[in-house]
């Protein structure tokens, strides 16, 4: 079984709307030029800020789950026939969604600046343009001198691998590259293609340990990773997907970019014929269930 992935390898603003304008472009070209099925965005695409940003301003400009930016991208994913993949900024449950409430109140109800904090969250929309999934980051980025807890509240549970027309997706953000059991659970429960929107910020050794980590949680797996990062002057770029030999099939420059690429499912099973190592597993050993099927 095949299908086309595109990876959406664009740099976002706090403009939500040039964001969505920037997506409404993207996806257009990703389904009219190169036949996609599948769009998958960086982390946060909805809106970056700077980390000096007002942090009651980036409160005010998050918004829930049925708010104008998914709702915007749920309509480009009817209009073209496409499940999408992308990241926004989710206001805690029982909060009003972006816009709805202004500074001067957010500032009197903070008494802390937790209270300002929203949820880094990522949507699957499908082709109907029905939300079918979404997932709260669990693992921030509290390293390399970044405080991601600083802006975003921690969620609490894994994605659980969602059944497409292409395949079983699983899915993690980013910094959670960096934690072998997220990619080992998602694969225990039948993930076929695991999913990955990034803001990878550069730094020392930051390029190298993207491609290694990507490769690393495809080849110890042997699944088909998709990582798609950020553009722009702070991230790396270089989105890539690998398949489960670890043979990266497509990689991005630093720049913008749509990254066209075709999966074929198949692989998967030719790869552990001969590298049986998901068969290998002596989890009784581990102390703890990894969890591969059979």
């Amino acid at each position: 079984m095949t299908f086309r992935m595109v990876l959406a390898q664009l740099e976002s603003s706090e403009h939500k709307q040039v964001n969505l304008d920037k997506a409404r472009q993207g996806v257009a070209t990703a389904k009219n030029a190169h036949g996609a099925d599948l769009v998958v965005f960086p982390e946060i695409f909805m809106n970056h800020f700077a980390q000096q940003a007002n942090r009651q301003w980036m409160r005010q400009e998050a918004e829930s789950l049925d708010g104008p930016f998914v709702t915007g991208m749920a309509s480009l994913a009817r209009q073209y026939g496409v499940w999408l993949v992308f990241g926004m900024r989710e206001v805690p449950d029982g909060h009003e969604s972006g816009g709805m409430r202004s500074l001067e109140e957010l500032g009197a109800t903070a008494d802390r600046d937790e209270d300002l904090r929203v949820y880094n969250t990522t949507v699957v929309v499908n082709a109907a343009g029905q939300i079918v999934a979404s997932y709260r980051k669990t693992h921030l980025y509290d390293a390399f001198g970044t405080r991601e807890s600083d802006q975003f509240l921690i969620g609490d549970s894994l994605f659980q691998p969602l059944s497409t027309p292409f395949g079983r997706l699983g899915l993690f953000v980013c910094y959670e590259l960096r934690f072998p059991e997220i990619a080992r659970h998602q694969a225990g429960l039948g993930a076929e293609v695991l999913i990955v929107p990034a803001a990878w910020v550069r730094g020392p050794r930051k390029e190298h340990h993207w491609e290694t980590l990507v490769t690393a949680r495809a080849l110890e797996n042997t699944v088909f990773v998709a990582a798609c990062n950020q553009a722009g002057h702070i991230y790396t770029g270089a989105s890539l997907v690998v398949d489960p030999m670890g043979i990266p099939l497509v990689s991005g420059p630093e720049t913008e970019a749509l990254i066209p690429c075709e999966i074929d499912l198949e692989r998967i099973e030719s790869v552990r014929a001969k590298l049986p190592s998901y068969r290998h597993r002596r989890p009784e050993l581990y102390g703890h269930d990894g969890g591969l099927r059979e």
